[in-house]
């Protein structure tokens, strides 16, 4: 702990009479997706090793998983702040601004300080560049992430992993204790066809002198309990928790020792993801990283919140559901939810506002979502969020009619899509498929001044010294 990690300062640009402001760092960053996902740890390394290695400054738990990363995440965090720590936060992907993707204490990092990160990160881009390749957008914001954790001396963070684990950016700084939530097909094309590939690039997290945490089964425990054999790290195998019961705000369910808990996430699946979360708490304390103890976890997974999934928000008189399912186990599990919800919603005929990526398996998130008996009464309206990504919601309408036999239609602009669904009848809206769509639909529904949407960036320069 406390190793010489440089302080970000205004002196640290001498020789600029101004620091860059919030949009011109954020075109800058963005502008390294040009150089798209390269996985591997050799470019974050250089570029914390030419911070001074702020990673190394504090200890915490490192999340891996197909599903669930983020709720893990948000009940760890809860808890932790419950009990009076200082916690480092990385949910991913963000919502409506880029800084949620940082966050201290529930609170993302301000526009100022963000753009002092990626100019302090930016000039050291070019030499990365020469000995190990260009740094993508998402290594230049790990190393800004812990940069600022190090900076504002947090206790210690929870960390969500980017993309598999193995050579993902995050991989980069061994927290002390490895969490694998699950593991299904997603993102085949890089981590491999079936889950035990999957399962490897997963469970390369755990690390010799860790302490591990999963809630997966089958052939993808099998494993990460090879794994951890292998490095000699014990590995806590978190199954679900019993579920006790289930209302329109949350679940309670019967969690070790501490017996009967409520837990303030929508869903059943979230027994599973309380499990892990309980037992990644238990491995933070034996670890010697942060003790929490029963009221504080006890309070911490009351108050848990975790923005656009399965979000429950009421506009103007009607009942909106927002969920990110962006894979057919993330569209299955909300099926799921949505029939369980469906006693505590409003009657009337349900509206779903749809929209997925063209590289998903669509046809399989399709099959899924339409499990729900709400849905398969729904008017159901396809559209694309801005970004190049999405399938054409022509396109998405008529697989869905094909798959399910129900008609659908097509509002290309996400937010005519919400307006027609507003004025359909006094059903519940149902916004789901993308997290890029739910986080266009938050940024029209909620006005959150600590959240406004950021500004259109065009692929400008960052002068750094």
């Amino acid at each position: 702990m406390g190793r010489n990690v440089p302080r970000l300062t205004p002196e640290s640009h001498s020789g600029h009479e101004q620091l860059p402001d919030y949009p011109a760092a954020l075109a800058a960053l963005e502008s390294r997706g040009r150089f798209g996902i390269n996985l591997g740890l050799s470019r974050t390394r250089a570029l914390l090793a030419g911070l001074g290695h702020p990673e190394r400054s504090f200890r915490g738990a490192l999340i891996a998983g197909t599903n669930g990363k983020g709720s893990v995440l948000a009940l760890v965090g809860s808890a932790l702040r419950a009990a009076g720590y200082r916690v480092g936060e990385t949910p991913k992907p963000h919502l409506v601004t880029y800084r949620e993707r940082l966050q201290i204490d529930g609170e993302p990092v301000d526009p100022d300080t963000f753009a002092r990160l990626a100019a302090d990160v930016l000039a050291l881009a070019d030499g990365v560049a020469r000995r190990h390749g260009e740094p993508t957008e998402f290594e230049l914001l790990t190393a800004m992430t812990f940069r600022w954790f190090a900076d504002s001396s947090v206790d210690l963070a929870v960390v969500e992993v980017g993309l598999g684990g193995r050579l993902d950016a995050t991989h980069a700084w061994d927290g002390g204790v490895a969490v694998v939530t699950n593991v299904a097909l997603d993102h085949m094309d890089r981590l491999g066809s079936t889950i035990e590939a999957i399962a490897r690039e997963k469970a390369a997290i755990v690390m010799r002198g860790d302490l591990a945490v999963t809630g997966a089964t089958g052939g993808a425990l099998d494993v990460i309990e090879r794994r951890s054999r292998r490095v000699a790290v014990p590995l806590t195998v978190a199954p679900p928790a019993p579920l006790r019961g289930l209302d329109r705000d949350g679940i309670e369910v019967e969690l070790g020792r501490l017996g009967l808990v409520r837990v303030g996430l929508r869903g059943r699946h979230q027994a599973a993801n309380a499990a892990v979360a309980d037992a990644t708490l238990d491995a933070l304390e034996a670890a010697g990283i942060a003790i929490v103890g029963e009221r504080a976890r006890r309070d911490g997974y009351a108050t848990v919140r975790w923005p656009g999934r399965l979000e429950l928000i009421e506009v103007a008189g009607r009942e909106v559901l927002l969920d990110g399912a962006h894979n057919p186990a993330g569209a299955a599990t909300l099926a799921e939810a949505i029939d369980d919800l469906a006693p505590f919603l409003p009657p009337g005929r349900p509206t779903l506002v749809l929209a997925i990526m063209a590289d998903k398996d669509v046809a399989g998130m399709i099959r899924a979502l339409a499990r729900a008996a709400p849905v398969r009464e729904a008017r159901v309206i396809c559209t694309a969020p801005s970004g190049g990504r999405a399938l054409p919601p022509d396109s998405l309408a008529a697989l869905w009619r094909d798959a399910t036999g129900q008609s659908a239609e097509a509002l290309a602009d996400p937010r005519a899509a919400l307006d027609a669904a507003l004025s359909s009848g006094g059903g519940p809206v149902f916004v789901a498929g993308s997290l890029y769509l739910v986080g266009a639909a938050r940024a029209q529904l909620i006005d959150d001044p600590n959240l406004r949407p950021d500004p259109p960036t065009q692929n400008v320069e960052l002068r750094t010294p």
